[in-house]
């Protein structure tokens, strides 16, 4: 059996836990609503005494490889209804600042131009310091996916480090030219 599938899922504090056909959890929270749907002729759910059981119904290769994933996307579905995701950037470079303005977080990158990123639907943006951007959201994929586009607009550079990048990241500079004869 799955080492990760086996293991229940806490249903915390002011969450409703509905299930549809025994395939599909709908997990509400005081904010947000979170839906999972499993392949029904493979995995099944059931909550019992406060927690969700996830059973798969064969012990083929396929249903061993879905209990687990499942499982992991009801426990990152009840932690982003309950106390949510974020992740968060930094801008390190001359003259490189975020704002955000309405519906659209704008980034000034040292381009010519100014970029709008338009911040989708579940998602909220706090920047602090006009370098520090927070991303926070009830949908973990959806979080990092942000953070990620985000961060292609201007990865960070191997010379001086300048770019947009993680706050925990760490980048490894690269030695310069050296000027000797």
């Amino acid at each position: 059996m799955s080492r990760i599938g086996k293991l229940p899922v806490k249903v915390q504090e002011k969450v409703n836990v509905e299930i549809k056909e025994k395939t599909t959890l709908i997990i509400k929270g005081a904010k947000n609503t979170q839906k999972v749907t499993m392949s029904g002729d493979l995995i099944e759910a059931e909550v019992k005494d406060g927690f969700i059981v996830l059973k798969r119904k064969g012990d083929d290769a396929k249903s061993k490889a879905l209990h687990g994933l499942y499982r992991s996307l009801v426990q990152n579905a009840m932690t982003g209804v309950s106390t949510g995701w974020s992740k968060s950037l930094t801008l390190n470079g001359v003259g490189y600042r975020a704002n955000v303005a309405g519906k659209n977080l704008e980034l000034t990158l040292g381009f010519s131009h100014p970029i709008k990123f338009p911040i989708p639907d579940g998602i909220e943006i706090t920047v602090d310091k006009q370098t520090a951007v927070l991303i926070k959201g009830a949908d973990k994929a959806l979080v990092g996916q942000v953070a990620a586009k985000i961060r292609d607009f201007r990865p960070p550079e191997p010379y001086l480090g300048k770019g947009v990048r993680y706050t925990d990241e760490v980048v490894r500079k690269k030695a310069g030219k050296s000027g000797g004869k």
